[in-house]
């Protein structure tokens, strides 16, 4: 009887490991939608922005941050620079492929930090901001991929489990239009299965280039209350000069 027992746990423990990943067609078509959220983005090429914060937690007053970002999405540059408030104006981010910097312009020193660290106080990490289209199938595999409604909408639901460590949450479920590929909602979760944050897209922009969250809502659930407003402005897509992408330009800034 307790040999039975023992087998079936197995067995069923067998199961789960089998089942707990897409087929591979699914995966497939799991991955072409997620890569399809990144082509009808704006974000092609150079662009730069302006990424207005403002940050709330309970009992404390709201606090407003700025940043401008310049990114060059086909080589993986980006250079972040604080632009309020004042006693932070000219700290930066520097990143240059896999290697990340930042910036002190007080000590005028740079250190070595990483793409999961929070803007400020914020909710928003680096992570967020970063444009890179090849992050799918290099960092995750399709756990889940189903359909189903969100608010008005038709939505793809897939859920992605990270294989490296490059992404700042072991999973992530994301609610994609099924009419348009924009992402309406992102769940990020723990090792253990904890909801950590919710990051909901209540409004798009059209430029020409393509499609602009110009509003992000960014909620920690492990302290309620607390949550991140994110707002895009001032978009431009010109072909950036390519100092911005060095040490120099955040060390001359000042």
């Amino acid at each position: 009887m307790k040999k039975t027992i023992f087998f079936a746990v197995i067995l069923v423990f067998i199961n789960s490991i089998i089942f707990a990943q897409a087929s591979e067609a699914d995966a497939d078509k799991a991955f072409k939608i997620m890569e399809s959220t990144d082509e009808v983005l704006a974000y092609k090429g150079d662009y730069s922005a302006t990424i207005s914060l403002v940050i709330e937690k309970p009992g404390k007053q709201k606090e407003n941050v700025q940043y401008k970002i310049f990114e060059r999405t086909t080589k993986d540059l980006m250079t972040i620079v604080q632009l309020f408030p004042e006693a932070d104006k000219g700290t930066g981010f520097l990143r240059d492929g896999d290697n990340i910097w930042a910036y002190d312009p007080i000590g005028r020193k740079f250190t070595h930090t990483s793409i999961k660290d929070a803007l400020a106080d914020s909710d928003v990490k680096i992570d967020d901001v970063n444009q890179s289209s090849a992050r799918w199938r290099e960092n995750y595999n399709v756990e889940e991929f189903k359909s189903g409604t969100l608010g008005k909408y038709e939505v793809y639901i897939i859920s992605l489990k990270a294989k490296t460590n490059v992404p700042s949450y072991e999973k992530t479920i994301f609610y994609v239009r099924k009419d348009l590929s924009l992402v309406l909602k992102e769940e990020d979760f723990s090792a253990n299965g904890r909801l950590m944050r919710t990051i909901l897209y209540p409004k798009y922009s059209k430029v020409k280039p393509g499609y602009v969250p110009t509003q992000v809502i960014v909620r920690d659930e492990l302290n309620k209350g607390e949550q991140t407003q994110e707002v895009i402005s001032d978009l431009t897509f010109d072909k950036l000069p390519d100092n911005i992408f060095t040490k120099g330009y955040l060390e001359n800034l000042n």
